[in-house]
């Protein structure tokens, strides 16, 4: 078939159709890619080429194998996510040598070329929708049916992870499946007389080798120290949302990719828990472009999910998030998983983003979902209370949490926040975003110049204090840079119900589990959003004795204010008696 400006996709129009039948309900993410393929085709610049496709699925289907050498047969979201990259052209003026036919040297002469369109997709399926195999795929048909020298290279949080997009290859290379891997493969490592005697296509420490070209494709780490200076033609990065991962990837393998013409970026990933990283910010750019607030042709988009938590009950919605369900990953392993988060409130936050591509704000190991939920607001106007502070180095967090001893075993919360400009400047551009409703719901104050100073900290509480006729009845503090804060308090206000709260699993365990029970009574009752952002960051860890201790797992994740409120909840239990 020849280029077509005016053609509908072969594999798209079949999808498009089960669609519209009813057959195949999908997500409104899914629904903004199908408007924007619409807009391709209608688009007489681009142009479409089914032979292209058809050679990409014939490669797969004849040469490659699964990982236990089983035959491959390419799955229909396959061919459409495959129809995205190999479908689409477009033709560029470009600047090219020309060498002269009767002497040496030669002249650049303007070409209309051929120039494939997409270079980046975004795979965000749910867990067991074989994402690695389809990276595989990619990769092993520009390794080998590629006749340019080019550096490849897949990536994953581990090595050890991002090998799993090799192993299907490895196989393949073992069990020879068709005629062009029974030829690459022909010969012997152990032959070192002979080269024409060794294998043109071979597994080897580096990664795996075509010697035919010289290409090569390595696994990596997913750092960016790793990928800087690097010009890969091809670049594949799995789980890049499932890990804690602090370092934007993507953006270093794009500015060494682009150095070609060609090249390609695949993302591909489930949902995850981890909160507030790069991630965070390549998903606020795709949402930008599904919704057609810029234009980028040249990025393809499969983001699949459910659109509401209610989804979750019914069976007929699940194929929104795994559109390879009942083929990769059956019914029955996703209602294991529903009945599990039903009775298991800590794995119900790890199900609904693997499994169903529902991330939120405060999904955590620690507190459910539920527990972070914010309350109605309430006021405590002159009403007892325990101060708990946190007074971390430098610009960063200062928290202090005011405790209110209600009725019923309940406890009223507000939190005070402090951070200086300098810091707030330098957050990435999702963190930022959340820190500014902090900043208006008046939990967070922003503080002039680099370095917290002590004593505005100081005059500030005590101003807040004052504005609101709190009566602190009791102290609790981490020593850590506290003492400037802390002297000053016990000089304008005694010692008296003033405590040092050393941080350790021998100290933290009982207040964390008393805490604990009473977020899952829906009995600590606060109305800020800083409160449940800090409780959705904690997580803790256990030491061999079973003690609790809280844990912090990256700069970012503030857990501040659950730190202070466990000072307060200390101090109040070592002061009832002045309430």
């Amino acid at each position: 078939m020849r280029l077509s400006n005016t053609a509908t996709p072969k594999y798209y129009k079949i999808f498009r159709d089960a669609v519209l039948r009813g057959d195949i309900p999908v997500c409104e993410n899914i629904s903004m890619e199908m408007n924007r393929i619409d807009r391709l085709i209608k688009n007489p610049n681009y142009y479409y080429d089914e032979e292209a496709v058809e050679k990409w699925i014939s490669f797969c289907e004849h040469e490659l194998t699964l990982t236990d050498g089983q035959p491959l047969h390419l799955l229909d979201s396959f061919k459409l996510w495959g129809e995205e990259i190999f479908g689409w052209y477009c033709f560029v003026e470009r600047s090219v040598y020309e060498p002269y036919s009767n002497r040496k040297g030669g002249h650049y002469v303007k070409k209309v070329i051929k120039k494939r369109l997409v270079n980046k997709q975004f795979l965000i399926v749910g867990r067991g929708g074989a994402k690695s195999l389809y990276d595989t795929c990619i990769q092993g048909y520009f390794l080998i049916c590629d006749t340019e020298t080019s550096q490849q290279v897949t990536s994953a949080p581990t090595v050890k992870q991002s090998d799993e997009v090799l192993a299907p290859l490895r196989t393949a290379i073992t069990k020879s499946p068709g005629p062009l891997f029974k030829f690459l493969t022909q010969g012997s490592l152990q032959s070192t007389s002979n080269s024409a005697l060794r294998p043109k296509l071979y597994s080897s420490k580096k990664g795996i080798e075509n010697k035919l070209t010289n290409s090569i494709l390595e696994s990596r780490p997913m750092t960016i120290d790793k990928f800087q200076g690097m010009r890969c033609k091809v670049v594949t990065i799995d789980e890049w949302l499932s890990g804690d991962t602090r370092e934007d990837v993507t953006t270093a393998a794009e500015q060494g990719a682009s150095k070609l013409d060609d090249y390609l970026i695949i993302e591909s990933s489930s949902e995850g828990v981890v909160r507030n990283g790069p991630g965070d910010g390549i998903k606020m750019e795709l949402m930008k472009i599904l919704k057609g607030e810029y234009q980028d042709d040249h990025t393809s988009i499969f983001w699949y999910k459910l659109d509401d938590i209610s989804e979750v009950g019914d069976p007929y919605y699940w194929v929104k998030a795994q559109p390879n369900i009942d083929i990769t990953v059956t019914y029955e392993t996703y209602q294991r998983d529903v009945d599990k988060a039903e009775n298991s409130p800590t794995a119900k936050n790890e199900i609904l983003a693997k499994r169903f591509g529902i991330p939120s704000e405060g999904y955590t190991y620690f507190f459910t979902y539920e527990e972070t939920k914010v309350h109605p607001y309430r006021e405590y106007w002159q009403m007892p209370c325990v101060m708990g502070a946190d007074l971390s180095k430098g610009g960063d967090f200062c928290a202090f949490v005011f405790l209110f001893p209600l009725n019923g075993d309940a406890f009223g919360i507000k939190c005070l926040n402090f951070i200086s400009e300098y810091t707030l400047d330098k957050l990435p551009g999702p963190l930022r975003v959340k820190y500014d409703e902090f900043i208006n719901e008046g939990s967070l104050i922003v503080l002039n110049g680099t370095v917290l100073d002590m004593d505005i900290v100081y005059e500030e509480v005590d101003s807040y204090i004052t504005k609101n006729e709190y009566s602190v009845n009791a102290f609790g503090y981490d020593p850590y840079n506290a003492k400037v804060f802390v002297t000053r308090y016990t000089v304008e206000n005694s010692e008296y119900g003033v405590e040092k709260v050393i941080q350790g699993a021998k100290t933290e365990s009982v207040p964390l589990t008393e805490i604990k029970k009473l977020a899952e009574q829906g009995l600590l009752l606060f109305d800020q959003s800083i409160m449940s952002y800090t409780m959705g960051n904690c997580i803790t860890i256990k030491d061999t004795n079973g003690n609790l201790k809280l844990y912090k797992m990256n700069y970012e994740a503030k857990i501040d204010d659950v730190a202070a409120l466990m000072d307060a909840f200390v101090a109040y239990k070592l002061n009832k008696d002045n309430f």
